[in-house]
């Protein structure tokens, strides 16, 4: 059950997201494997790299009504919101997932032949990642600390007065001022992690050629699906 009208909306959405991501794998996997494609994969990249966009861009939208529906998402599993990291994937996943394709040859061969100028850039990329990540973390601590700051203490001592029996006439319009600032610093970060998650993304598209874009993109689809697959299993057993 839905908190909000807005969480009920980006539901529908989310939904309707998913099945075009699925659309979007079946379209990554089946395209030939020839580099002589490379106009077919760039499109087809920039098809997939538009859907995500288009999340984010729906995203943002609904946040406005009820940004706190992003921290708590009832679409996505248990399972899904423990490996969330500000209302969404990690940036640095995205690294230790390419190192893992080089490893196992999961999906395709196309990652392992890297060459040693693209895994220098890689590495720079994830080194910029990281510290971007550490800010966002920053800024979701500053945001946490705030709440003990004077505008809630002087919350907390109005709120006594009232219980006291002391009419406060501007009671309702302070809280309302107080908990819009606490809700903007809120979004604020989940801009900021979302800015990261793009920002590693396009990164690592723009060092690989077209087929290895191609295949990354498909780990990263699938990574999500099953995810996703496994943590509805799991709560649909446990009912």
């Amino acid at each position: 059950m839905m908190g909000s009208q807005a969480q009920d909306k980006f539901s529908g959405f989310y939904k309707q997201w998913l099945k075009q991501q699925d659309a979007n794998l079946k379209e990554l996997l089946s395209a030939p494997r020839d580099p002589s494609h490379e106009q077919l994969h760039q499109a087809i990249v920039s098809k997939v790299v538009t859907h995500y966009k288009q999340y984010y861009t729906v995203k943002w939208v609904a946040a406005k009504d009820d940004v706190l529906g992003f921290f708590c998402p009832t679409w996505f599993s248990s399972l899904e919101n423990a490996y969330h990291w500000m209302t969404g994937w990690k940036p640095s996943l995205v690294f230790r997932l390419r190192t893992s394709l080089r490893q196992t040859r999961v999906p395709r061969a196309s990652l392992v032949d890297m060459t040693e100028e693209q895994l220098e850039k890689i590495q720079k990329l994830m080194i910029r990642i990281k510290m971007e990540e550490d800010r966002v973390d920053r800024e979701m601590e500053r945001q946490q600390v705030s709440i003990a700051n004077k505008p809630m203490v002087d919350l907390s001592r109005l709120a006594t007065q009232v219980k006291n029996g002391e009419v406060v006439g501007e009671l309702g319009k302070y809280v309302d001022v107080t908990l819009s600032s606490l809700l903007a610093g809120l979004e604020q970060v989940m801009k900021m992690a979302d800015c990261v998650r793009l920002k590693a993304l396009n990164g690592v598209l723009e060092v690989l050629n077209p087929l290895q874009s191609l295949d990354f993109l498909a780990a990263i689809a699938m990574l999500q699906i099953q995810l996703r697959v496994v943590g509805k299993r799991r709560v649909n057993m446990q009912r």
